[in-house]
Order: structure tokens, then C-alpha cells, then sequence
């Protein structure tokens, strides 16, 4: 014989009318979470702005512009290269071209594009395709400056 409130097996009814009870509330929990966390962020200037911020300190602007007064030294004599870069660098105005970054992110871009931006080049892989990106404009724009001026030259046959 089976004593009240126990099942067959020995097992309080009362504990394994617990069990259900509590994994459909952490299920319920869970995902309260999940659908908390996965909804986008209100497309808001402050969002934007959170968000541009975020994609700056992912990518530093001094570190683009240097990258950038690098790969354009190559143009100068070898002598004179690293005299180039320092003027190049030193006389830019960084907290000038981060506020116009950033204001011009926040202008164009949504909350969740600047989120993906941030989030893909905060990453391992974001980081090392940025690392190259300065070589592959350097390799890009022979080409593209050939091309500029083949278009202006058919624009204007006769100049």
C-alpha cells in the first residue's frame, strides 16, 4: 500500500508538482530574457550616438590616420617618409575629426547598423580585415584614380 501523498515509485507528489512548476517559470524567465535582449534598440539619436561611439573605440581614428599617413608615405622619397607621417599626424586635429565622425555616423547610419558596424569590427575578424583595409585602398587607388581620369577625358574630348 501507498501512503497519501506519495506515487508508486516513492515519490512525494507535492516535490514532482514542484518540478513542472518551476521549469515552466525559468522557462518563462528565460525567455523574458532572450526576447529582452534580441529586440533592436529604439532608433533614437542618443542610440546612434551610444552606438557610433562604440564603433569609434572599435576603430580609433588616430590609428586609421596613421594607417592612412603610412600607406600615403610610400609616395614620398624613403628618406623623407617618416618626416611626412609625423606632419601628417601631428597637425590633425583628432577630437575635431571624431566629433565629425561621429556626427556624420549618427546622420546617416540607424542604431542598428552603427550596432553592427561596432559589433563586427569590435571582433577578432573585424579587427585583422581592418588591419588590411589601408593596404587594399593602397592597391585600389592607382586604379581608380586611371579610371577617374580616363571619365574625365571622355567628358571633355576636346581639353
Amino acid at each position: 500500500m501507498v501512503p497519501v501523498g506519495w506515487d508508486k515509485c516513492g515519490v512525494s507528489r507535492r516535490k514532482s508538482m514542484k518540478k513542472p512548476t518551476f521549469l515552466i517559470a525559468a522557462l518563462c524567465c528565460a525567455t523574458a530574457v532572450c526576447n529582452l535582449t534580441a529586440q533592436p534598440s529604439p532608433d533614437t539619436p542618443e542610440n546612434r550616438r551610444k552606438e557610433a561611439e562604440r564603433y569609434l573605440r572599435a576603430t580609433p581614428p588616430k590609428d586609421l590616420f596613421a594607417d592612412v599617413a603610412d600607406k600615403m608615405s610610400v609616395n614620398v622619397p624613403p628618406a623623407e617618409r617618416e618626416k611626412f607621417k609625423a606632419s601628417l599626424t601631428s597637425s590633425l586635429d583628432l577630437d575635431a575629426l571624431t566629433k565629425a565622425m561621429t556626427d556624420a555616423m549618427v546622420k546617416h547610419f540607424t542604431t542598428e547598423e552603427l550596432k553592427a558596424l561596432a559589433d563586427f569590427y569590435g571582433s577578432p575578424v573585424g579587427k585583422s580585415a581592418m588591419k588590411k583595409f589601408g593596404s587594399y585602398m593602397a592597391d585600389v587607388m592607382p586604379a581608380l584614380q586611371a579610371e577617374i581620369m580616363k571619365a574625365q577625358a571622355k567628358a571633355n574630348p576636346g581639353q
